[in-house]
């Protein structure tokens, strides 16, 4: 060999590749990837071969049944799953060159991709649901085709026992009457069970997405009933389920709407201010109201104003923004001709928030297995729907969820009224869900920061709906209040103080300091008092509409 010139020029750059490196199919990092992917492969072939006591460190209730393990093939089929989805999301976290907003979607995108195809959901990859039909002599398969015939011709997903539950019977039960109706909601004043009440009332606006006895549901777990207990004079707002008629309807009527209410109790029992609670959107809804009254110089009308896992800064809104792009939005407006949205749609998108839970355990419970369904007051409300009127729908979408405009003095009106979030002194109680998927508690805080009244913010155990219908009774869950000052959640939960049980109790305390007055509980404190004409029984028409 021969020795090199020593005066060719002298180069340290390493040599040219072989081929050409394509992102996402032979770059380095990609490459890494698959190098886990096989590694974690030939694992479960070992695994397979040589089952290991050592299991994945969190609990899945799809795959909780012991066949799952103990038998090698089908351990091999739930590892396999699970090692496919971690790999799959990797991957989504991986990509370079998209927004965090378009990832996300992905992300969402993929998780409900994966649950789908878990091996749960099918019968040859299930244990549970080949060995039920193995001893029913194949009567579970023919008992769950039955439950998926019934829910396709109601098109509709069955999560509980159809007949167990009914509005007046056993649900929405607490005593009062209806003392208004309006094309747009009825009116309920409850019966006080005390000897006094407390002189400002209640006046209670529940969503219009859903029917209002959330907030009444059995006995035990109304918080209506309970809040009459406690000596307040309760009145709830019961909103039209839409139909042709209210293709009109927009946004600035549900804000007129919650006016007219508070002047309707402000009238019948002669009072010059009402404390109010507004649910989820009828607590956004409550907000702009507010403002609404600020401008006008009508604010000491609501003397407080609780908000019940409610937003108006939508920036971190969760997983409902992924609804909320163009197409999204053009789908809906196709899906409603007649000038309203059918209730099954929305039911369906929350449904997907949480799929695993609210769609496919019951794919294989009931469809699979073919068990019969079990009676429970709050998944019965959650399929009992409600039709939305699809031009506010749409401008709500728009214009807070995807655009964000009620925290931008100004940008949206009511009336022809501008409105500005920070002329609102009102003292507000703003309750959010440790767990909320639909309303972030991220989310839900920047509420304390919007408003320039008093604040006093407080963080329940569980979600969305169970962490606001939480009676003392049950002693479950918990709460969490901070005295001092916090510019963040995590200032906030840092500091926070832990009670256990419902903070139904924190919220009456609270509510006490603004004005503990009394008054008898007669004449106008009774529905129908004083020769006042009602117009029927609770729970009233609305509620029962279809």
């Amino acid at each position: 060999m021969s020795e090199s010139d020593p005066s060719a020029p002298k180069t340290d750059a390493p040599p040219e590749p072989a081929f050409p490196v394509i992102p996402g199919l032979n770059d380095p990092a990609t490459l890494e990837r698959a190098g886990a992917f096989w590694l974690d492969q030939l694992n479960l072939w070992q695994r397979m071969l040589a089952p290991a006591d050592a299991d994945e460190a969190k609990p899945d209730k799809r795959f909780a049944a012991p066949e799952w393990r103990e038998n090698p093939w089908y351990d091999w089929v739930r590892r396999s799953y699970l090692t496919l989805s971690d790999h799959l999301l990797r991957g989504v976290d991986a990509m370079e060159g998209v927004s965090e907003a378009q990832k996300e979607r992905m992300r969402f995108a993929a998780r409900g991709f994966i649950e789908a195809m878990s091996p749960s959901n099918f019968p040859l990859t299930n244990p549970q649901v080949m060995k039920r039909a193995v001893e029913t002599k194949g009567e579970s398969l023919v008992t769950g085709m039955k439950h998926l015939l019934s829910d396709l011709e109601r098109g509709q997903l069955t999560h509980t026992q159809g007949d167990a539950f009914e509005v007046g019977r056993n649900l929405a039960t607490t005593p009062g009457k209806v003392i208004k109706r309006t094309p747009l909601f009825e009116l309920i004043h409850y019966t006080p069970t005390t000897d006094q009440v407390a002189a400002i009332p209640l006046v209670i606006f529940p969503p219009w997405i859903n029917r209002f006895y959330i907030l009444d549901l059995t006995p035990e777990k109304s918080f209506i009933r309970w809040a009459v207990e406690q000596g307040l004079s309760v009145f709830m707002v019961s909103w039209k389920s839409a139909d042709a008629t209210m293709k009109d309807v927009v946004w600035d009527d549900y804000v007129k709407a919650q006016i007219e209410a508070i002047d309707t109790v402000r009238e019948t029992l002669s009072v010059e201010k009402v404390h109010a609670i507004g649910y989820c959107v009828a607590g956004t809804t409550l907000a702009a109201t507010l403002a609404l009254l600020a401008a006008r110089g009508q604010a000491d009308k609501v003397a407080s104003a609780t908000f019940f896992t409610a937003q108006v800064d939508f920036s971190g809104a969760g997983e409902l923004k992924h609804f909320v792009d163009d197409d999204q939005l053009a789908m809906i407006e196709a899906l409603a001709p007649d000038g309203y949205l059918d209730g099954r749609y929305m039911a369906t998108t929350f449904n997907l928030l949480r799929g695993r839970d609210l769609i496919w355990n019951y794919v294989t419970n009931n469809y699979l297995l073919g068990n019969d369904y079990k009676p429970f007051d709050l998944l019965h409300w959650n399929g009992d729907t409600t039709n939305l009127p699809s031009k506010w729908h749409l401008s709500y979408l728009r214009d807070l969820y995807r655009d964000n405009l009620l925290v931008e003095p100004g940008r949206l009106s009511v009336d022809g009224t501008p409105l500005d979030l920070r002329q609102v002194k009102t003292p507000a109680y703003v309750q959010a869900g440790r767990e909320d998927h639909i309303a972030p508690a991220e989310s839900v805080w920047h509420l304390t920061h919007r408003l320039s009244g008093p604040v006093r913010f407080v963080l329940a155990g569980s979600g969305h709906i169970a962490g606001v219908v939480n009676p003392p009774s049950a002693g479950k869950y918990q709460y969490w209040t901070n005295e001092g000052e916090a510019k963040t959640l995590a200032e906030f939960v840092a500091g926070a103080h832990e009670t256990k049980g419902s903070w139904w109790p924190d919220w009456t305390r609270w509510l006490a300091k603004i004005d503990a007055r009394g008054v008898p509980a007669k004449g106008a404190r009774v529905p129908g008092g004083d020769g006042r004409e009602t117009l029927g029984d609770a729970p009233g028409e609305y509620v029962r509409a279809r």
